[in-house]
């Protein structure tokens, strides 16, 4: 677990017990992604990623000290005023020990999500877990049995490639998504059209709060 710059209300030893996380926000919205896709839900995005994806279209989560440290009472209780689902993203949550979290929002009968590169220990007891590999950093072996989605973002034909060994790995029940990098989308659909309809263990994910313009 790694250290956030805090002020002397919180000690580091309570960030990495998973006390406090760094928040960059948390709002409700539509599940846009995915096999949840069309399902209202909470989500809670946390700061800190250092995966480095040039992609990423929240690169102002990177860095963990923009974000202020919140206990995540507060988190939760904020949470429970709105959905019964809530999906844990970022930046890279499990950066931070996530067993507080997941299990504090569980107790008030909320299911818990994760969308994860799986590039850091896997904590917390999650409901669902989304898979989401980078190039740019390992996959730990333990999120290869635990993921329930797999979701291969696709830039280029390689991808295919690498998209199928990691579908190799993972356990027979994980459902398998490619879905276009938003910004090639135009070019990169024709390809995964051609390449589900010859796969069809596999199925498109798109981004479509993008679409919808909501968060």
């Amino acid at each position: 677990m790694k250290d956030i710059t805090t002020s002397n209300s919180y000690a580091q030893s309570d960030v990495r017990s998973g006390l406090v996380v760094p928040l960059m926000e948390q709002f409700y919205t539509i599940q846009g992604e995915g096999a949840h896709t069309g399902k209202a839900a909470y989500f809670i995005r946390i700061g800190g990623c250092d995966v480095g994806c040039h992609w990423c279209d929240v690169k102002e989560s990177w860095n963990p000290d923009s974000h202020p440290p919140t206990p995540i009472q507060e988190i939760v209780a904020e949470a429970k005023k709105h959905s019964d689902t809530v999906v844990i993203t970022g930046g890279e949550p499990l950066t931070w020990n996530m067993e507080p979290l997941v299990s504090s929002l569980q107790s008030e009968g909320i299911t818990v999500h994760v969308e994860t590169s799986g590039a850091y220990p896997l904590t917390g007891n999650w409901d669902w877990i989304t898979l989401s590999p980078k190039k740019t950093a390992k996959v730990k072996s333990e999120y290869y049995n635990a993921a329930d989605e797999l979701k291969v973002i696709v830039y280029n034909t390689h991808d295919l490639k690498w998209a199928q060994e990691h579908a190799d790995l993972v356990g027979p029940e994980c459902v398998l998504y490619l879905q276009p990098e938003w910004s090639k989308r135009e070019e990169v659909m024709p390809m995964l059209v051609e390449y589900i309809l010859a796969h069809p263990e596999w199925k498109i994910s798109l981004q479509t709060h993008k679409y919808l313009r909501i968060p």
